[in-house]
């Protein structure tokens, strides 16, 4: 099989690292090389914001309704795309082509999305005493910098990059050095849609060399991380010494609180979807089921059954349910934390191991795991384990479920899952959390705004908010009165000076 090799994206082509250098794009599935990729680091950073500060002005400079028309057409040549984009994906990141179709198949609502936005959006007429006319234009950062995580590749990619081209910025892009080939793949996408070149530039790269330099670049206008809280904070300060505007999706530990008038089967199918889906490896995983001591046993029981029924296997198969782990050093990690539940006390109810069988031997499988008897303090139930973890605890009363679902630095997201409407919204109300869910988990919508409390991040994504979060206000105060105004003439007038 030939391996292809893929260049950094900058200026509208591809081209080779400075250095020379690359590296290599595994396959977690059996471990064989996906492709080649260019390694960018400062140098290759330094480019792509100068090809990109050429290319704003271009770009900033369209209408509204112009950029709207290059994102709708975007959105069809992405839809059109589709097959060979979620092809790509398994093979980089090891999720079933099941999910993988059904998440790449929304990518397109974000384009036509903030689209419509940039179309739509609407300046402001403040009031103003006086005869003035005060009115506020939005108007485009300047060059923005996306470090996105391996997880999600284009979706959490697509979430910063639609509204920032909407909102008439350029950008550069540094994606996870383990999913790095279909970012790339959208710069021909946008490219062919009518997105000017410059204005969407990708570097492939490590953390500490190309990440580090987009970071602190001092042209950089905004920086919009999606990673661990830990890289959060280290970005949050390199940003701050330049002053530079700042979101950040970090880490989270999900709550999935299920009361005891929801039905055995439908808590299971909640909790199993919640917490397996993408081999756990999501930040709104369903990491701790909360559920209601009376039904606790019961659904054990029937989670144990269920979770022994999932499909492992190669995630290019439609019926395959559950891929690998993204890495060995990710399946590593998962391993430990196991040991660490087991350590602390915790019984391993299933899974916390790899599977059995040759099929399996070259990839970073891992069985679906449940813990039973685990307290809130345990560290399976505090830290992020980023894997198909799931740490069962019971519960007697709302209050100790609060207690338990607020009771971590992480407050992403929480799914309660109840018949009564007033508890449901009661809960919601006092979960420390971005986003809630009732009676579901793992739904996203473009308009919907998407982010967290605490140490989950700062800022948001979607909806109109993170389109006014990629524009500055500039505002605007016109006097309309001919009268003259001299505030040193001796005539006794009262001035008024604000």
């Amino acid at each position: 099989m030939t391996v292809k090799h893929w260049g950094l994206s900058i200026d509208g082509g591809y081209r080779p690292a400075k250095s020379g250098r690359s590296f290599s794009v595994e396959n977690p599935k059996d471990g064989s090389i996906v492709a080649e990729v260019a390694e960018g680091d400062a140098a290759d950073i330094e480019v792509a914001v100068t090809a990109a500060e050429r290319a704003f002005p271009v770009w900033a400079a369209l209408t509204g309704a112009e950029r709207a028309d290059i994102m709708h057409r975007t959105a069809e040549l992405l839809r059109r795309r589709l097959p060979e984009l979620v092809t790509i994906e398994i093979d980089q990141i090891g999720r079933p082509r099941r999910e993988m179709a059904a998440q790449l198949a929304r990518l397109p609502e974000w384009f036509s999305y903030f689209g419509a936005v940039a179309r739509t959006h609407e300046d402001t007429v403040p009031p103003f005493a006086g005869e003035y006319l005060n009115y506020t234009r939005r108007v485009p950062l300047g060059v923005v910098g996306h470090v996105t995580p391996w997880n999600h590749p284009l979706l959490i990619l697509t979430k910063k990059v639609a509204p920032s081209l909407a909102a008439g910025n350029a950008m550069v892009v540094k994606p996870s050095e383990l999913a790095p080939i279909t970012p790339l793949l959208l710069g021909e996408i946008l490219k062919e849609a009518g997105v000017p070149d410059g204005v969407y530039n990708v570097v492939p790269g490590f953390g500490a060399t190309a990440g580090l330099a987009l970071s602190s670049h001092p042209r950089i206008r905004k920086l919009d991380l999606t990673g661990g809280t830990e890289t959060g904070k280290a970005v949050a300060s390199i940003a701050g010494r330049n002053l530079v505007k700042m979101a950040a999706e970090l880490g989270g530990k999900a709550a999935v609180i299920v009361f005891p008038d929801t039905d055995v089967q439908r808590a299971v199918a909640a909790t199993l979807f919640a917490s397996f889906i993408a081999s756990g490896q999501t930040c709104v995983q369903g990491a701790r089921l909360l559920v209601h001591r009376s039904m606790h046993d019961q659904v054990v029981a029937e989670l144990v059954r269920r979770a022994a029924e999932i499909r492992l296997g190669d995630p290019q198969i439609e019926t395959t349910q559950m891929g690998p782990l993204v890495s060995k050093k990710q399946r590593d990690l998962v391993q430990r934390y196991v040991h660490i539940g087991i350590e602390e006390g915790a019984h391993l109810a299933f899974g916390g191991e790899p599977p059995q069988g040759s099929a399996f031997a070259s990839g970073f499988y891992m069985l679906p795991t449940i813990f039973t008897n685990v307290t809130p303090r345990m560290r399976i139930a505090q830290e992020e384990i980023f894997g198909p973890v799931v740490c069962v605890m019971p519960f007697d009363t709302e209050e100790e479920a609060l207690t338990a679902a607020n009771g971590t630095e992480f407050g992403l997201a929480t799914s309660i899952w109840t018949r009564d409407i007033a508890r449901a919204h009661r809960v919601a109300h006092a979960l420390q959390c971005g986003i809630t869910w009732i009676n579901d988990h793992h739904r996203i919508d473009p308009a919907s705004p998407w982010g967290g409390f605490k140490m989950s991040g700062i800022g948001r994504e979607n909806g109109l908010v993170a389109y006014e979060e990629y524009t500055q206000i500039q505002n605007i105060i016109v006097n309309l009165s001919d009268t003259l105004f001299d505030w040193y003439a001796d005539d006794d007038q009262a001035k008024r000076y604000s």
